[in-house]
């Protein structure tokens, strides 16, 4: 009776044993998944930052990269406007300098028409008559009105006689021994000259002393 108590101490002993040892194997498992849905959560954070990482890097490289594009659009668009509005400024530049050409041709035409009717009518009037002092009379007015024409658009003639020879505004067209008091001295003038402004539009063709 009490080896039977015995052996069924003993055997419930072993049983406890067992559950214990089937509890810590289980306690051990359930650690062990714990700790594998732990690590496998952790790596699947790990890939899922990486990848936003890698996303946000793409990102990062294709804004630049837009944003180049879009600089480098707007700037070709400023150079052809820039082009565009140049050529149009040469092209009407040029226009009004023609028209400007043209039309101070015109101008100068204009004024010298009325000389034109009087030399016409001079030469009427020398047909029908033989008053020399008429003519003559009539040849002064003229060439004052054709003289004061030219003033009227800044041409003038150039001062020769008397002056000193200036190689700005006189041609010599011969020397003469003249002394010393007339040497380097405009003589005589054989063609006037003309300037309008400080512009020559023709040198004085002189003589000069020597």
């Amino acid at each position: 009776m009490t080896k039977h108590k015995a052996h069924n101490q003993n055997v419930n002993t072993g049983d406890e044993a067992v559950d214990e040892t089937l509890r810590g194997s289980e306690d051990q498992h359930a650690d062990d998944n714990v700790s594998e849905k732990e690590k496998s959560a952790s790596d699947t954070m790990s890939e899922d930052a990486g990848k936003s990482g890698q996303a946000s890097d793409v990102k990062e490289e294709q804004a630049p990269k837009e944003d180049f594009e879009k600089e480098a659009a707007e700037w070709k668009d400023k150079y052809i406007r820039l082009q565009a509005e140049f050529d149009n400024f040469r092209k009407r530049t040029l226009k009004e300098k023609m028209d400007l050409i043209q039309s101070g041709g015109s101008k100068v035409i204009e004024s010298m028409l009325p000389v034109i009717d009087d030399v016409l009518r001079a030469v009427e009037a020398s047909e029908k008559t033989d008053d020399l002092t008429a003519l003559r009379e009539g040849e002064k007015l003229i060439a004052q009105k054709f003289v004061e024409a030219l003033r009227k658009h800044g041409v003038t003639e150039i001062d020769a006689k008397g002056q000193d020879f200036d190689s700005d505004l006189h041609e010599a067209v011969a020397k003469f021994a003249a002394g010393d008091e007339k040497k380097g001295k405009v003589l005589d003038v054989v063609q006037r000259g003309y300037k309008q402004g400080d512009k020559v539009l023709r040198y004085a063709k002189v003589v000069v002393g020597e």
